[in-house]
């Protein structure tokens, strides 16, 4: 595997479903400098604050007479709009010129998320992904993961 080289001015986007770090190497490809330009993050609201309905329940003409519905995943699907928002805020500095390459970083669900929302531009500026799960970790040692 060829290393990664980010270089001066990339973006690096390192997220979950619940928060996302945008930060810009201000450094150059043999010395990370990573900068923290944005930060976003999502509140972890209680599942009755989500939703609040129970599971409906459906009534069959033949065989079983009842089955239940499946329970919503609130959680899931606020992830969801939480990446798709992020991708939108992506899409709209590749668009403004603020951002010309960014490198993702995220864990594969956040990244099955977001690949569906990719428009052509921010594609284009996509130079890399990367399935770990970062978010936690302070950014010098995202530095240090990166420069590995």
């Amino acid at each position: 595997m060829q290393k990664l080289k980010i270089r001066q001015g990339d973006w690096i986007v390192v997220c979950d479903g619940k928060k996302a770090l945008v930060l810009e190497n201000i450094g150059d490809d043999k010395f990370l400098n990573l900068r923290t330009r944005e930060v976003y993050e999502h509140p972890d609201s209680k599942t009755h604050e989500l939703g609040t309905d129970a599971p409906g329940r459906a009534l069959n003409s033949l065989g079983t007479p009842r089955s239940a519905m499946e329970q919503t995943d609130w959680h899931t699907q606020e992830e969801e709009r939480f990446l798709r928002t992020l991708a939108g805020r992506l899409d709209a500095a590749v668009n403004a010129g603020q951002a010309k390459s960014l490198i993702l970083v995220a864990p594969p669900r956040a990244l099955g998320v977001l690949r569906q929302t990719y428009s052509h531009s921010l594609r284009a500026a996509l130079r890399a992904e990367i399935d770990k799960d970062f978010v936690k970790l302070p950014v010098h040692e995202i530095e240090k993961h990166l420069a590995a």
